[in-house]
């Protein structure tokens, strides 16, 4: 079943693009903007991880942490972060617990061919760890303004 507003948001723990452990607990009295993204370094994705980039301070001040995950590795993570100098965590979940946990990993259709992949997402989670938002049809050069 599709995890929606009002639910406990799935803990977690995985690695960043520089090896640091991320917990959702280590946010506890901040908000959580967890965007799941299907591909590094792709037109869609470095859009929105661009938008939220330049949106940095504002979300800050707003008491809110990004952080996204794909299913790519820490170096592909870390490059795409230093090509786009993005200022916040970018989870590698290599294992697919993450995006099994949060019901992203599905089967997706492109040119009459079915295969698993990220559906885009994004979850706001609030201060306690209960699903404030869930935004599925994103935006990628707007996406901060969905968080609002």
């Amino acid at each position: 079943m599709a995890l929606q507003a009002g639910d406990t948001a799935p803990a977690f723990t995985a690695t960043d693009q520089d090896g640091n452990t991320v917990s959702l607990s280590d946010f506890r009295g901040k908000k959580v903007a967890l965007y799941f993204y299907p591909k590094d370094d792709t037109p869609g994705c470095t859009a929105q991880a661009c938008n939220l980039r330049d949106h940095q301070e504002e979300l800050t001040a707003k008491n809110v942490q990004v952080i996204g995950v794909s299913t790519d590795n820490e170096a592909s993570h870390k490059k795409f972060a230093l090509k786009y100098d993005l200022p916040f965590p970018l989870l590698a979940d290599t294992d697919k617990q993450l995006v099994e946990a949060y019901g992203v990993w599905q089967e997706k259709k492109n040119y009459g061919r079915a295969y698993m992949g990220i559906v885009r997402t994004t979850f706001l989670i609030d201060e306690e760890g209960v699903i404030e938002k869930v935004i599925k049809k994103v935006d990628t050069k707007n996406h901060t303004e969905q968080l609002a």
